[in-house]
């Protein structure tokens, strides 16, 4: 195994989003809006409201998880150049 005082410091960094529960809600007021398309017009009203607010919040999330990311990293190994493809 390798000696761990070997391993370089990682330079470019790989950030997820938090959990939420908007994906869950959204399809949730989807499916009621498909339902309520089919059998009664309150439950299309119910389901688009959800899919509506799930939908901005969902949106305004990634948003906010996006300015938090740094703008520039350092770049440690090798740029690979571009090639033209060939037939």
């Amino acid at each position: 195994m390798a000696d761990q005082s070997q391993i370089p410091e990682p330079t470019e960094l790989v950030y997820v989003p938090g959990p939420s529960w908007a994906p869950m809600f959204t399809a949730v007021g989807a499916a009621a809006l498909a339902i309520g398309a089919f059998t009664n017009f309150f439950y299309a009203l119910v389901g688009a409201v959800v899919l509506v607010i799930a939908a901005v919040h969902w949106l305004r999330d990634s948003d906010r998880a996006a300015e938090r990311l740094p703008r520039r990293q350092k770049v440690t190994s090798a740029v690979i150049p571009p090639t033209e493809l060939r037939r």
